[in-house]
């Protein structure tokens, strides 16, 4: 059984109106989630996480190859 393809102007008008209403709600949630983590670095104690950030930072050169690193570095000059 072949499937057909509807396109948008075969689409009922109804359908793409609940598309759109639940894209609106998807980028209302996706704002909500942004602007919680805004509040949340506001929030937190920079001076506290100085240090533990630095150090995740530092594993995370650990982790890196040295190739990857150059590469890049060489690529963002040019």
């Amino acid at each position: 059984m072949a499937k057909s393809v509807v396109t948008k102007e075969e689409a009922p008008q109804s359908e793409l109106l609940i598309l759109e209403a639940k894209k609106v709600k998807a980028l209302e949630k996706i704002a909500n989630s942004l602007d919680a983590l805004t509040i949340w670095f506001e929030e937190i104690d920079k001076d506290e996480w100085s240090a533990r950030i630095q150090w995740y930072l530092s594993e995370f050169h650990k982790v890196v190859p040295k190739d990857e690193t150059t590469e890049e570095t060489t690529e963002t000059n040019a």
